[in-house]
Protein backbone atom coordinates (compact mmCIF):
# COMPACT_ATOMS: atom_id res chain seq x y z
CA UNK A 1 0.00 0.00 0.00
CA UNK A 2 1.12 3.44 -1.09
CA UNK A 3 1.57 5.56 2.26
CA UNK A 4 -0.16 8.20 0.34
CA UNK A 5 -3.27 6.26 -0.11
CA UNK A 6 -3.81 6.61 3.49
CA UNK A 7 -4.92 9.94 3.53
CA UNK A 8 -7.91 8.94 1.39
CA UNK A 9 -8.99 7.40 4.72
CA UNK A 10 -7.61 10.43 7.39
CA UNK A 11 -7.48 13.85 7.00
CA UNK A 12 -4.11 13.99 8.42
CA UNK A 13 -1.04 12.31 10.25
CA UNK A 14 -2.32 13.72 13.53
CA UNK A 15 -5.80 11.59 12.45
CA UNK A 16 -3.73 8.74 11.75
CA UNK A 17 -1.55 8.49 14.78
CA UNK A 18 -5.21 9.02 17.32
CA UNK A 19 -6.73 6.21 15.20
CA UNK A 20 -3.63 3.80 16.22
CA UNK A 21 -3.63 4.94 19.74
CA UNK A 22 -7.34 4.20 19.56
CA UNK A 23 -7.38 0.85 18.45
CA UNK A 24 -4.33 -0.24 20.81
CA UNK A 25 -5.84 1.95 23.70
CA UNK A 26 -9.28 -0.32 23.15
CA UNK A 27 -7.92 -3.08 25.10
CA UNK A 28 -7.00 -1.60 27.75
CA UNK A 29 -9.35 -2.35 30.71
CA UNK A 30 -9.87 0.28 32.99
CA UNK A 31 -13.27 -1.23 34.77
CA UNK A 32 -10.68 -2.26 37.67
CA UNK A 33 -10.46 1.58 38.56
CA UNK A 34 -14.59 2.06 38.98
CA UNK A 35 -14.75 -1.52 41.07
CA UNK A 36 -11.54 -2.28 42.89
CA UNK A 37 -9.83 -0.36 45.77
CA UNK A 38 -7.06 1.65 44.77
CA UNK A 39 -4.04 -0.06 45.14
CA UNK A 40 -5.75 -3.13 43.50
CA UNK A 41 -7.00 -1.08 40.98
CA UNK A 42 -4.11 0.49 39.74
CA UNK A 43 -2.39 -3.04 39.67
CA UNK A 44 -5.42 -4.86 37.38
CA UNK A 45 -5.37 -1.46 34.64
CA UNK A 46 -1.18 -1.54 35.13
CA UNK A 47 -1.14 -5.13 34.04
CA UNK A 48 -3.96 -4.41 30.85
CA UNK A 49 -2.36 -1.39 30.08
CA UNK A 50 1.00 -3.38 29.53
CA UNK A 51 -0.64 -6.34 27.71
CA UNK A 52 -2.15 -3.78 25.02
CA UNK A 53 0.71 -2.29 24.40
CA UNK A 54 2.44 -5.13 24.55
CA UNK A 55 0.79 -6.54 21.25
CA UNK A 56 2.43 -3.64 19.34
CA UNK A 57 5.42 -2.07 21.13
CA UNK A 58 6.45 -0.45 17.84
CA UNK A 59 3.50 1.95 17.90
CA UNK A 60 4.61 3.45 21.68
CA UNK A 61 7.39 6.13 19.63
CA UNK A 62 4.62 6.96 17.52
CA UNK A 63 1.83 7.69 19.68
CA UNK A 64 4.55 10.10 21.42
CA UNK A 65 4.78 11.86 18.17
CA UNK A 66 1.33 13.50 19.29
CA UNK A 67 -1.30 14.78 21.50
CA UNK A 68 -3.48 11.81 22.95
CA UNK A 69 -7.19 12.80 22.05
CA UNK A 70 -8.66 9.77 21.22
CA UNK A 71 -11.88 9.45 23.35
CA UNK A 72 -11.37 5.26 24.34
CA UNK A 73 -8.36 6.89 26.17
CA UNK A 74 -10.02 9.83 27.52
CA UNK A 75 -12.32 7.62 28.50
CA UNK A 76 -10.00 5.07 30.60
CA UNK A 77 -7.65 9.00 31.74
CA UNK A 78 -11.49 9.99 33.43
CA UNK A 79 -11.35 6.88 35.33
CA UNK A 80 -7.99 6.33 36.75
CA UNK A 81 -8.64 10.31 37.71
CA UNK A 82 -11.73 9.54 39.53
CA UNK A 83 -10.37 6.52 41.40
CA UNK A 84 -6.93 8.89 42.05
CA UNK A 85 -9.12 11.52 43.33
CA UNK A 86 -11.55 8.95 45.31
CA UNK A 87 -8.32 7.76 46.80
CA UNK A 88 -7.37 11.21 48.31
CA UNK A 89 -5.16 12.67 45.70
CA UNK A 90 -5.62 16.24 44.57
CA UNK A 91 -6.68 17.00 40.95
CA UNK A 92 -3.20 18.70 40.28
CA UNK A 93 -1.20 15.52 41.21
CA UNK A 94 -3.60 13.62 39.06
CA UNK A 95 -1.96 14.36 35.87
CA UNK A 96 1.87 13.89 36.88
CA UNK A 97 0.76 10.87 38.48
CA UNK A 98 -0.95 9.33 35.54
CA UNK A 99 2.20 10.13 33.79
CA UNK A 100 4.61 8.16 35.70
CA UNK A 101 2.32 5.01 35.64
CA UNK A 102 2.02 5.33 31.70
CA UNK A 103 6.37 6.11 31.74
CA UNK A 104 6.71 3.36 33.24
CA UNK A 105 4.08 1.09 31.55
CA UNK A 106 5.35 2.05 28.40
CA UNK A 107 8.93 1.83 29.28
CA UNK A 108 8.51 -1.56 30.06
CA UNK A 109 6.57 -2.49 26.69
CA UNK A 110 9.96 -1.28 24.75
CA UNK A 111 12.23 -3.22 27.20
CA UNK A 112 10.20 -6.33 26.86
CA UNK A 113 9.83 -5.92 22.96
CA UNK A 114 14.03 -5.73 22.93
CA UNK A 115 15.98 -8.93 23.71
CA UNK A 116 15.21 -10.53 26.86
CA UNK A 117 18.50 -9.18 28.32
CA UNK A 118 20.04 -5.93 27.49
CA UNK A 119 23.33 -6.10 29.06
CA UNK A 120 25.91 -9.02 28.99
CA UNK A 121 28.84 -9.06 30.63
CA UNK A 122 30.43 -12.42 29.70
CA UNK A 123 33.69 -12.07 29.26
CA UNK A 124 34.31 -9.26 31.63
CA UNK A 125 33.40 -11.17 34.86
CA UNK A 126 36.72 -10.05 36.75
CA UNK A 127 36.49 -6.83 35.91
CA UNK A 128 32.43 -6.37 37.06
CA UNK A 129 32.58 -9.93 39.32
CA UNK A 130 29.07 -8.79 41.79
CA UNK A 131 27.37 -7.93 38.06
CA UNK A 132 28.44 -10.97 36.68
CA UNK A 133 27.30 -13.08 38.91
CA UNK A 134 23.81 -11.37 39.27
CA UNK A 135 23.63 -11.47 35.54
CA UNK A 136 24.34 -15.37 35.88
CA UNK A 137 21.45 -15.78 37.94
CA UNK A 138 18.88 -14.80 35.56
CA UNK A 139 18.27 -17.54 32.98
CA UNK A 140 18.62 -19.91 36.26
CA UNK A 141 15.02 -18.63 37.43
CA UNK A 142 13.08 -18.11 34.37
CA UNK A 143 14.84 -18.85 30.97
CA UNK A 144 11.66 -17.39 28.84
CA UNK A 145 11.52 -14.01 30.57
CA UNK A 146 14.64 -13.39 32.47
CA UNK A 147 13.99 -9.75 33.33
CA UNK A 148 10.97 -7.94 31.73
CA UNK A 149 8.49 -9.51 34.01
CA UNK A 150 9.96 -9.75 36.78
CA UNK A 151 11.40 -5.55 36.47
CA UNK A 152 7.94 -4.72 35.55
CA UNK A 153 6.24 -6.48 38.67
CA UNK A 154 8.90 -4.81 40.90
CA UNK A 155 8.58 -1.91 39.65
CA UNK A 156 5.12 -1.65 39.82
CA UNK A 157 5.03 -2.66 43.58
CA UNK A 158 7.54 0.32 43.63
CA UNK A 159 5.27 2.56 42.06
CA UNK A 160 1.70 1.68 43.63
CA UNK A 161 3.47 2.30 47.06
CA UNK A 162 4.25 5.42 46.10
CA UNK A 163 1.14 5.90 44.88
CA UNK A 164 -0.47 5.92 48.31
CA UNK A 165 -1.73 9.76 48.82
CA UNK A 166 -0.37 12.12 50.94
Amino acid sequence: MNPASLYNHVSNRAAMVEDVRALVSAHIDSQPLRELPWEDALRAWARSYRRAFARHPRVVPLLMTERASAPVLLAQYEDFAAAAEAAGWALREVIPLLTAFESFILGSVLDMSGPSVVFDPTGQEEAFPRFAAAFATLVEEDPEDPVATRAFERGLDMLIASARPR
